[in-house]
């Protein structure tokens, strides 16, 4: 991780990794804090999952986990704590780029990406896609969305950069959207390492239930039937002739 993390800061950012680790337990908690010329970012995970990040778009800080399945909360501070980690990042990352100004960048390429949806399919009920890239560096990515050929941009929205074990990053991005039969979306990955974007699609496809087996099951009943009766007619038959 420090070795890429160096080799990058020609490129764009500079990364802050605070990590505790419970022994006995097994807990990983992780603090990142990560800025550029332009951008910043600052996020708290546990287990891999985001549980606080500062938006420093709409100055506020965001819990994206639905309430009942995070129900703690960061001290009053937090997203300000924030601001100033971002100055001290931008004069952190002024510094390293004096010393490491002749290092060149190392780049990564994502790996093909992957798209799956959250909910099962029903059509006409809202949905969400997810489209998920991992394993490159530096980051982050830049996912965009196709609906039968034409660009989406309302309902997307795409999380902070990820860190890996290895160095390399992952993120993932979403799609709200209405699934109606037949429509094809995609998303398509693009990133400095990559000499043309990555894209994968994505069909909605519900199939109806066929009416063989209906068919079948109602013939089977009616040769049923057509026995009995004939069975019971043949019975009487013998009867009389007794």
């Amino acid at each position: 991780m420090k070795m890429k993390v160096m080799k990058a800061m020609k490129v764009w950012e500079l990364l802050l990794i605070l990590s505790c680790v419970s022994a006995d337990n097994l807990h990983e908690d992780l603090q990142i804090i990560g800025c550029s010329d332009s951008d910043g970012e600052e996020v708290y995970t546990l287990e891999g999952e985001e549980l606080w990040y500062a938006d420093f778009t709409n100055k506020r800080g965001v819990y994206p986990l639905p309430d009942f399945s995070n129900t703690y909360r960061y001290v009053e501070g937090t997203y300000e704590n924030a601001v100033t980690n971002q100055q001290i990042c931008k004069s952190n990352l002024e510094k390293t780029r004096n010393a490491v100004k002749d290092i060149s960048p190392e780049l990564d390429p994502p790996s093909s990406p992957i798209i799956y949806i959250r909910d099962n399919v029903e059509l006409g009920v809202q949905n969400t896609l997810i489209c998920h890239v991992t394993g490159f560096f530096p980051a982050p990515v830049k996912v965009y969305w196709t609906k039968n050929g034409e660009n989406v941009t309302e309902g997307t929205s795409i999380n902070v950069p990820f860190p890996n074990k290895d160095g390399s990053f992952r993120q993932s991005s979403r799609l709200e959207f209405i699934p109606q039969q037949g429509d094809i979306y995609s998303c398509r990955v693009t990133h400095p390492a990559l000499t043309q974007p990555l894209t994968r699609f994505w069909d909605v496809e519900v199939k109806q239930p066929g009416v063989g087996p209906t068919v079948f099951c109602g013939l089977g009943l009616t040769v049923g039937l057509l026995g009995v009766a004939a069975g019971t007619f043949f019975l009487i038959k013998g009867n009389e002739c007794s």
